[in-house]
């Protein structure tokens, strides 16, 4: 197997690019009505590999299906509907391969969760990979896991859950509005983590050392208000 590097796409690599939100669709645990909800607020799909059958059973038709299609139900069925991309490489996973194949303002991962482990820790690593180009929000059944680098600020209530989990070492100079401050403190994976923090009520900042990639998770309830916190202007805003 040759071995290249797929972070970026090739000169002969097809691409797409989006205007607005994206949500890449894996085959995890995908809601329908979120993804309904997503197509009504505007949001295009993406199928990764299997994750266009997750978006066909929904009743919705993505605006592209991209991976290496091993997964994909009828594969044939969807010529004619949609831009199918087959990207046979086996370096990368299929979340990976719809990354590099795309462009948006910010990217929602649906379905990169549940169902198996494996492809759980792979989707965390291609957040990490891709967190320093790209605004990538991961959703699944109870959270969304805003992927930052640099400083974050936002409003939270009191008590609000408030979870900041390193995806590599990363140090904090300073925070406020949480019922634990981070000043001063470095999370790591193996060692001290930011579970389960709560707001105090008002606004949060939060200010790390570097741009080390980290994750703040929130409440799902809360989607719309960290892709503004991510920089885009939520759908019909």
């Amino acid at each position: 197997m040759t071995v290249q590097d797929t972070s970026v796409p090739s000169a002969d690599a097809p691409f797409v690019a989006f205007d607005g939100p994206m949500a890449i669709v894996g085959g995890g645990a995908v809601d329908p009505a979120l993804l309904r909800s997503l197509v009504a607020h505007g949001v295009a799909l993406v199928g990764a590999d299997g994750g266009g059958d997750a978006i066909g059973d929904a009743g919705l038709v993505p605006a592209a299906i991209i991976g290496d299609l091993d997964s994909l139900r009828d594969r044939a069925g969807w010529d004619g509907r949609t831009r199918v991309i087959h990207i046979p490489e086996q370096v990368t996973t299929d979340f990976q391969k719809a990354l590099y194949s795309t462009s948006a303002p910010v990217t929602l991962a649906v379905g990169m969760t549940g169902k198996r482990l494996d492809h759980t820790l792979a989707a965390l690593s291609a957040v990490l990979q891709f967190a320093p180009k790209r605004r990538l929000l991961v959703v699944d059944e109870v959270d969304v896991a805003l992927a930052v680098v640099g400083p974050v600020a936002f409003d939270a209530a009191a008590r609000e859950r408030i979870s900041i989990h390193p995806l590599l070492p990363v140090g904090f100079v300073r925070s406020s509005g949480l019922y634990y401050p981070v000043d001063g403190l470095t999370l790591e994976p193996g060692g001290l983590l930011g579970t389960s923090n709560e707001g105090t009520g008002g606004r949060v900042e939060i200010v790390p050392r570097d741009d080390t990639p980290w994750l703040l998770i929130l409440g799902k309830e809360r989607l719309w208000d960290l892709v503004a916190v991510a920089g885009v202007s939520p759908p019909g805003a």
